[in-house]
């Protein structure tokens, strides 16, 4: 079965006060130290220059868990998004409109120390870490935003299908710097198993295609069988401006690709 947004979580959100600021305790900012200080190497390694620029633009607190009103202050500055905490797990039709708002729903909580190296849900690392940084990135701002827009538009039997685009580029895209592989989405900057088996040169790579992205299923809980190399990042543009439901209704006539893992065995 193809993996979509998990619809329980173990893990409750973290509301923030009046001014906006979630108090995490200093158990959690230690995961949140720990995890900076595993994943950076591999990141600086390996992670695409858009990426790392974002990242060195949000100047990051490295020993504590960073605030969503602190990102957002240079976010906003960057390309007009902010980020907004929400709990673990929040429905397509508002995750959609959230993004066609220019905003980011961050889950405000962080991952236990059991789940330290692997977490299904998205947690706060994944978001702040992992996503925030290309949202500095005007060309991957104006990407997400035209998928949360087509979101707005679409039946609910679209969703699977857009979520299909978005995970291929944003959560998982690559691209390549003078010939050499590096990481560009989220699930990569935030997992240095994926990051180290998508520019490994194992895995199948297959050109920045909407219609090929749009049929081709996946799976949440295995490091990726194929992933899209985005060469030209000029081309999110072009996308952005294309109009994706037409592209959707083109796909599901043409069906899903045959998928490259094995079944999830229930």
């Amino acid at each position: 079965m193809e993996g979509q947004m998990l619809k329980t979580s173990t893990y409750n959100a973290m509301p923030p006060d009046e001014t906006g600021h979630v108090p995490y305790s200093r158990e959690e900012d230690g995961v949140w130290r720990d995890l900076m200080a595993r994943q950076m190497p591999a990141v600086q390694a390996r992670m695409a220059a858009p990426y790392l620029e974002g990242l060195k633009r949000l100047s990051m607190p490295a020993d504590r868990v960073a605030q969503c009103n602190e990102i957002s202050a240079s976010l906003t500055k960057a390309t007009g998004w902010r980020v907004e905490p929400v709990p673990a797990l929040i429905g397509f039709g508002r995750f959609f409109g959230l993004l066609a708002e220019k905003c980011f729903p961050a889950a405000s909580f962080i991952r236990r120390r059991e789940h330290f190296d692997y977490i299904e849900e998205p947690d706060i690392f994944h978001e702040i870490f992992g996503h925030t940084p290309l949202l500095t990135d005007p060309r991957f701002a104006a990407f997400s935003q035209a998928i949360g827009e087509a979101g707005l538009r679409a039946e609910k039997v679209d969703y699977a299908w857009l979520i299909r685009l978005y995970w291929f580029t944003i959560e998982f895209g690559l691209t390549r710097e003078a010939g050499v592989l590096k990481g560009l989405g989220s699930g990569l900057a935030s997992s240095i198993a994926e990051l180290n088996w998508a520019t490994s040169g194992q895995p199948e790579l297959r050109p920045f295609d909407v219609l090929d992205i749009l049929r081709t299923p996946y799976r949440i809980d295995i490091l990726q069988p194929v992933y899209f190399v985005i060469d030209d990042l000029d081309l999110l543009f072009t996308a952005a401006r294309r109009d994706l439901l037409a592209d959707v209704a083109q796909a599901r006539s043409l069906g899903l690709h045959a998928p490259k893992y094995p079944a999830k065995v229930a």
